[in-house]
């Protein structure tokens, strides 16, 4: 008889994969609260290139489930395409990301799912298609990295729009600190419901 850490991710039932990821995030949270006050813990580099933030969402890459699971908690779901050898990538983690007020305030408000834009990873789309995440990034038309792409507060109808219809918004390119931090408050915010992003910055600049 098989133990669940011996099957495939996709075989393993719903309702176990719920149970270990909220161990995964009360796991991430102890840590977190563990290191606050402390400085905080700088990217490490994986195997695959590209920098990781100890607090990015730890996921089975199901969108569905990691959007209800944000959701659940009070948070918006983001999704950050990154490249191998990126520049502004690197930036991205070195510069804005340690900035303590930008890190702690999408943190606090969001889950960021990291996803490499030729990786071969599956992941399950809204509408249960499941791809790598270069075939993915394809789908959404994701071409510059590091892009952001940012989600409805609820899954709900989002299997049956186009995929580059399900986001709100969606930063390609890299965003200075100032920026950045305004693009995730243009989310949080839902301002988008009211105007661009270009009228955020003006009302709020």
């Amino acid at each position: 008889m098989s133990n669940a850490q011996d099957l495939p991710m996709h075989e393993i039932p719903t309702s176990l994969r719920k149970l270990t990821r909220r161990g995964l995030l009360a796991f991430a949270t102890g840590a977190a609260l563990a290191g606050r006050g402390a400085a905080a813990a700088e990217p490490t580099v994986g195997e695959d290139g590209l920098y990781h933030e100890p607090w990015f969402l730890q996921s089975f890459l199901d969108l569905r489930e990691d959007l209800e699971s944000a959701a659940a908690g009070g948070k918006r779901l983001a999704i950050m395409w990154e490249l191998r050898g990126c520049p502004y990538c690197r930036e991205t983690h070195l510069v804005n990301f340690a900035d303590p007020g930008i890190s702690g305030y999408i943190r606090d408000n969001f889950e960021v799912l990291q996803l490499n834009l030729i990786g071969s990873r599956k992941v399950t789309d809204f509408d249960r298609q499941e791809l790598s995440e270069k075939e993915l990034a394809q789908k959404y038309g994701i071409r510059f990295t590091p892009t952001f792409q940012f989600f409805p507060t609820s899954p709900d109808g989002l299997e049956v729009k186009d995929a580059t219809a399900r986001e709100v918004a969606r930063a390609p390119g890299y965003l200075k600190p100032q920026h950045f931090l305004a693009m995730f408050r243009f989310v949080r915010e839902r301002a988008y419901e009211r105007g661009s992003f270009r009228d955020f910055l003006a009302a709020n600049g």
